[in-house]
């Protein structure tokens, strides 16, 4: 059995891409959140119950259910509890934005994936960039997924793929084994973008993009027109 989730939510065009191809490896189940958990990393909700409701997903053959929880915890009461049987995969995206670098540690994708691992499952999570053009992710997954999707990893490590989001003619392959970049797709620094009247201020994330990375790196491949598939590690 196949669980999917993500962190853009159940309604994502990216999980029903995904869905439409990983059918073929087997029975899916999918269990995400009931809306957007971006950058919500590896977060469990712990302290108040999760909301779980089927979903009536337009895949024939798929069991589909929403919670109200995290991506990871999508992943635990998923196959802890709305299951029948523990999967025998976890897939976390398509994620709409790349999860690469250190960004890794931010993603709900990938802290989907990484609890997925931490369960004894065998993890992956895809990503690919937001600007929507999709031609490379469509040429590449199925072949991508037909080399990994048996390859178990050590406990605490993920597949982690990710597709460059360019026409498919400037694309030039895959780059397999990328490590994860100690490098920066974006320079953050905060901005006031609001006084407010009892003195405080809001401040606003702004993120410069500088793509600093390194060879052999996961955000190098991407920034040269590669699909990057590699291993993370959530434990040294």
């Amino acid at each position: 059995m196949i669980l999917l989730t993500n962190d853009d939510g159940i309604e994502a065009e990216g999980l029903l891409r995904l869905v439409k191809i990983v059918k073929d490896y087997g029975e899916v189940w999918i269990v995400a959140p009931d809306g957007e958990r971006s950058a919500s990393s590896h977060s469990l909700s712990l302290h108040d119950g999760m909301d779980v409701y089927p979903y009536d997903y337009p895949v024939d053959g798929v069991k589909a259910y929403t919670c109200s929880g995290t991506p990871a915890d999508c992943v635990r009461v998923g196959s802890l509890g709305v299951m029948p049987y523990r999967p025998d995969i976890v897939i976390s995206g398509l994620n709409k934005g790349f999860n690469a670098g250190t960004d890794i540690q931010y993603s709900g994708t990938c802290g989907a994936a990484f609890e997925a691992s931490f369960q004894g499952y065998h993890a992956i999570a895809v990503s690919e960039g937001f600007q929507g053009i999709h031609d490379v992710t469509n040429k590449y997954i199925k072949e991508i997924l037909d080399e990994i999707i048996d390859k178990k990893l050590k406990f605490g490590q993920i597949w982690n793929v990710n597709f460059p989001n360019i026409p498919l003619d400037e694309c030039k392959g895959i780059l397999w084994d990328r490590k994860v970049s100690t490098g920066l797709f974006y320079k953050d620094s905060y901005k006031v973008i609001e006084e407010l009247s009892d003195g405080g201020k809001k401040y606003m994330v702004d993120g410069q993009r500088v793509e600093i990375s390194e060879e052999g790196s996961d955000l190098r491949a991407i920034f040269d027109g590669y699909v990057s598939v590699g291993i993370a590690n959530n434990i040294s």
